[in-house]
């Protein structure tokens, strides 16, 4: 096997990054990581293109009654009744002169321990139902497009309903031009066009049917005039990348 071929090895380090590649397999992996520069690059741009898509999460509040969820579950409410009832009076019966009292046996320290496990673990739980997103569409496919130097320019996400695109700050656009992403066809058909990239941030282009309809090859980067292409083909492409199925 031929660990030196970037499609192979720019699959096996999305595999590496995401922890889906294990045993024996993520242990010669990590061999090659060390021996060849490429593959090591190939593995850095995969973390910075993954570990990016955490900062897309929303923030999201908790609603106003999640804090007496808490007391309830902690039993500081509970705790407050208890409290304020009067405490029963002592009996009148005498006890035996001979009788020692066996003090109560207090609550051991490990005991109270797990108590407070148990409340934390309670008030995690309750907060993670009351904050949990919205569900978004899965990601199914991705990509990155690298200049010659190996820099990752373009972190790319495919779902069912849309492309995701992320330009990075490695990205230096040329002013008074556009970039533009297209489809290269297996079967040596013409590019189709799937929209202009961002400069900078982040752009959601529309998924063609196109897309499930045809085996891709890749995915190519075109430098283009301001508003795309004029005649519906690139003019001079610039980068290609793999796109990988999760």
């Amino acid at each position: 096997m031929n660990y030196l071929n970037p499609d192979l090895y720019n699959a096996l380090a999305a595999q590496y990054v995401l922890g889906t590649l294990r045993g024996p397999a993520r242990r010669r992996f990590s061999r090659l990581i060390m021996q060849h520069s490429a593959i090591s690059e190939a593995v850095n741009s995969w973390e910075l293109y993954l570990n990016s898509l955490g900062e897309q999460l929303p923030d999201v509040a908790p609603d106003n009654d999640v804090w007496r969820k808490i007391e309830q579950r902690l039993g500081f409410i509970q705790a407050q009744k208890i409290a304020s009832q009067v405490e029963p009076a002592p009996t009148s019966k005498s006890e035996p002169s001979n009788v020692v009292r066996i003090p109560e046996k207090k609550p051991r320290l490990w005991q109270a321990l797990a108590g407070l496990a148990s409340a934390a673990a309670v008030v995690l739980a309750v907060l993670l139902v009351q904050m949990q997103p919205a569900p978004i569409s899965e990601v199914t496919q991705i990509a990155v497009i690298n200049n010659q130097q190996a820099d990752l320019l373009w972190s790319i996400e495919i779902t069912d309903e849309e492309i995701a695109v992320r330009a990075t700050k490695a990205l230096q656009a040329k002013q008074g031009v556009d970039y533009e992403l297209w489809i290269v066809p297996e079967d040596g058909s013409a590019p189709v066009s799937l929209g202009l990239l961002p400069k900078d941030g982040a752009s959601t282009l529309v998924k063609p049917l196109v897309f499930e309809q045809i085996n891709i090859a890749a995915l190519a980067v075109s430098l283009e005039p301001l508003g795309g292409s004029p005649n519906g083909s690139p003019t001079e492409v610039l980068f290609t990348g793999k796109l990988v199925i999760l």
